[in-house]
C-alpha cells in the first residue's frame, strides 16, 4: 500500500497539485494510524493531509479511485442464476454458434472475464491510442470493450436467443439468460474502467510534472488550453493583475494634478467682485466605474472565466463595478464576487446560467439589462461587453445598445474571435462595432491583459 500511496502522490504532483515532503509524510502517518479497511476514512485522511486548496479537490476526487479502485465486481457464474437444464441448453446453443460468437459473449455467458494481466495489457494498448490524461478514462474503457467485441454484442445476443428458442427454451429461461448476460456485461465494463484508470494512474505517476513557458502560455488561444494549461494560467492571473494594479496606481498619481474649474471660480468670486481672486479646482474621480456584461455561452466560458478573474483582482482600482452574465437571458452576478473568491464564485455563476448550444440571445439579454439594470450605467461608467457577438440570427437589438451607450461614458467590446471571423455566419460584430468606443480582440491572456490595461489608461 505504501507504494500505491507514493504513486498517488506522484500522480497528484504530475496533475499540478503541490504536495510537500512533510505533507507526504503526514499522509503515511495517517494511513498507519487509521489503516485502509475503512475506505471512506482512508480517503478523508489522504485528502486532509495532501490537499491544501479547494481548487485541487476535484483533481484529488478524480484521481483517488484510479489508484485505489477495488478492481471491479466479479462476473456471475451461470449456476447462480440458471437451473441445470437452462445451463445445458445455453451450452448447447453456444456450441451451435461457436464460430459466430465474439469472445465477449462467450465470457459473459460463462461468467469468466479476462485476467487482471489481460485487462492491463488491453488498457495499455488502448491508452497508447487515446492518450494519457485522466479525462480519457471513459474513451480507453470503450476501446477495451470494442477489442472484446462490444459493437457486435447486441446482434449476437439476438442470434443466441433465436438459437435457444429453436432448442425449446421457455420465455422465462431466455429472460434469466438475458439477466445473466446484462449483469456480467456491467461487471466487465466496471472492471475495464478500473483497469483503464489504474493504467492511466501509473502513466501519470511516471511522467514528470508539466513545465510551461509563461510567455508562450500567455499567447495560447483560450479555446486550445488543456486542463493543466488553464490551471497554470489561473495562477498567472494573480501575478499579472498585481502588475496591472501597480500601473493603474501610478497613472492615478501622475494624473492627480489640479485642474482649474473656470465656472466654479467665477461663481465663487461674484460676491467679492474678484478681490481677492479665489481659485477653485475640479475634483477628479480617478477610479473608473465599470459595468461588465459577459457572454457565458458554451463557446465563451473559458474566456469569461479569465475576464472575471482579472476584474476581481483589479477591484481595488475600481470605484464601483457591477457584473452581469448572459446566455439566453441576463442576470446580475455581482453578489457572487462580493461574497466569494473567484474559485468559488465562477462555478456558482456558471451553474446559475446553464450552457446550451445555439441558445445565445444577446438581443433579449439587452432587453433584460435595459428593463432591470439600467441604473448600473451613468456618465462615469464604462460598459464592457465580453462576447463573440454571435446571436444565432436573432434580433441584435441595436436600438437598446444605442440607448445604453447614450447613458455611458464609454462602451468597449472584448471579442475572443480573430478579426477575420467577425461578421461570418451569425456574427453581428460589424453592426455592434461602429457603436462602440473601442473593440479589442482578446484571443489569449496576453491580449486580454492588454485590453484590461487600456481600460484603466482611458479616464
Amino acid at each position: 500500500m505504501d507504494d500505491r500511496i507514493a504513486q498517488f502522490i506522484a500522480g497528484l504532483r504530475a496533475a499540478g497539485v503541490r504536495v510537500s515532503l512533510a505533507e507526504s509524510a503526514d499522509a503515511f502517518r495517517a494511513t498507519e494510524l487509521l489503516g485502509v479497511l475503512d475506505r471512506a476514512a482512508f480517503r478523508r485522511a489522504l485528502r486532509a493531509t495532501l490537499i491544501k486548496e479547494n481548487r485541487d479537490a476535484p483533481i484529488y476526487e478524480r484521481l483517488f479511485p484510479l489508484y485505489f479502485g477495488s478492481g471491479g465486481p466479479p462476473l456471475i457464474p451461470p449456476e447462480q442464476l440458471l437451473t441445470p437444464d437452462q445451463q445445458q441448453m445455453l451450452e448447447a446453443a453456444m456450441r451451435a454458434l461457436a464460430g459466430d460468437l465474439s469472445r465477449l459473449l462467450q465470457m459473459l455467458a460463462a461468467g469468466q472475464g479476462p485476467s487482471r494481466e489481460e485487462l492491463e495489457q488491453m488498457a495499455r494498448q488502448a491508452g497508447g491510442r487515446w492518450g494519457r490524461r485522466p479525462e480519457q478514462q471513459s474513451q480507453i474503457t470503450r476501446q477495451m470493450l470494442r477489442q472484446l467485441g462490444l459493437e457486435q454484442l447486441a446482434e449476437q445476443i439476438e442470434q443466441l436467443m433465436q438459437q435457444l428458442a429453436q432448442l425449446g427454451m421457455t420465455a422465462e429461461g431466455q429472460q434469466a439468460i438475458l439477466q445473466l448476460l446484462a449483469a456480467n456485461r456491467d461487471a466487465l465494463a466496471e472492471q475495464a474502467q478500473q483497469a483503464a484508470g489504474q493504467s492511466l494512474a501509473r502513466q501519470l505517476a511516471e511522467q514528470p510534472p508539466e513545465r510551461f513557458d509563461e510567455s508562450e502560455l500567455m499567447q495560447r488561444p483560450f479555446q486550445d488550453l488543456s486542463e493543466a494549461e488553464a490551471r497554470e494560467l489561473r495562477r498567472l492571473v494573480s501575478r499579472l493583475a498585481a502588475k496591472l494594479r501597480s500601473r493603474a496606481a501610478l497613472r492615478q498619481k501622475k494624473g492627480d494634478g489640479k485642474t482649474l474649474d473656470a465656472k466654479s471660480t467665477l461663481r465663487a468670486n461674484l460676491r467679492t467682485a474678484g478681490v481677492p481672486f479665489d481659485l477653485r479646482y475640479k475634483k477628479r474621480r480617478l477610479k473608473p466605474k465599470f459595468a461588465l456584461i459577459c457572454d457565458i455561452s458554451t463557446s465563451m466560458r473559458p474566456v469569461a472565466e479569465f475576464m472575471l478573474r482579472l476584474m476581481y483582482e483589479m477591484q481595488d482600482q475600481v470605484g464601483k463595478a457591477r457584473s452581469f452574465a448572459f446566455n439566453d437571458h441576463l442576470e446580475e452576478v455581482s453578489d457572487e464576487f462580493i461574497t466569494h473568491r473567484p474559485d468559488a464564485a465562477i462555478p456558482l455563476v456558471l451553474h446559475r446560467i446553464p450552457p446550451g448550444y445555439y441558445a445565445t440571445d444577446l438581443g433579449f439579454s439587452l432587453q433584460n439589462f435595459y428593463d432591470s439594470h439600467l441604473d448600473a450605467v451613468d456618465r462615469r461608467t464604462t460598459v464592457i461587453f465580453l462576447g463573440d457577438g454571435r446571436n444565432n440570427f436573432r434580433d441584435p437589438r441595436l436600438d437598446l445598445f444605442e440607448q445604453i451607450k447614450r447613458r455611458a461614458r464609454r462602451v468597449v467590446w472584448f471579442n475572443p474571435e480573430l478579426n477575420f471571423q467577425w461578421g461570418t455566419g451569425d456574427s453581428d460584430m460589424p453592426q455592434y462595432a461602429p457603436l462602440c468606443d473601442a473593440v479589442h480582440q482578446v484571443h489569449n491572456l496576453s491580449e486580454l491583459a492588454d485590453a484590461v490595461d487600456r481600460l484603466f489608461a482611458a479616464r
